[in-house]
């Protein structure tokens, strides 16, 4: 369920505080925690350091990313290939 558009898009107030800190051309990564911060055109050309549980996972923003939410580009889940034991003899390559 998405949020009211009365209320307007959700963005953590200290990551804003650390967005209006950095200055334009800086690249250094804004480490964060808040993976459900939608991102803005604000945001737009900066690194943020998304934690997924883990380690910080570095997203760099495009304008295509605007709307969405920080978290949907650091993964929380390490996929396993499908399979098991048949499939990994299957891809085992033939001398």
């Amino acid at each position: 369920m998405s949020r009211s558009l009365k209320k307007g898009p959700y963005i953590d107030s200290r990551l804003l505080e650390k967005i209006s800190k950095l200055a334009p051309g800086e690249k250094t990564a804004i480490k964060t925690w808040s993976r459900r911060s939608t991102i803005s055109p604000e945001m737009v050309g900066m690194t943020f350091a998304v934690h997924n549980g883990k380690d910080f996972i570095s997203v760099i923003v495009r304008e295509e990313m605007v709307g969405h939410r920080l978290g949907e580009f650091s993964p929380t889940k390490k996929f396993v290939r499908h399979g098991g034991k048949i499939q990994k003899e299957a891809e085992k390559p033939k001398k």
